[in-house]
């Protein structure tokens, strides 16, 4: 299981929703946060999106960017 603060997630779509979201919350473009987290726009969006074939580096650099914690547990 996967947590991001207190929510858990259980595949990449709602990965890719909860990135969204903060995003829009912190009022960031989606190239901006490319920019920030040193990435593609494509990366952003398809990680948005749920693509399941993106780079866990990469998306691990996008959710620092926008101040999110992710954490393992055993389910």
């Amino acid at each position: 299981m996967f947590l991001i603060g207190n929510m858990s997630l259980a595949n990449a779509k709602a990965f890719g929703e909860r990135l969204r979201q903060r995003r829009k919350a912190l009022g960031v473009t989606q190239k901006d946060l490319a920019m920030a987290s040193g990435t593609g726009l494509r990366l952003i969006i398809d990680l948005e999106k749920g693509k399941t074939t993106c780079q866990i580096g990469k998306a691990l650099a996008v959710a620092q960017a926008l101040g999110l914690k992710i954490e393992a547990r055993d389910s």
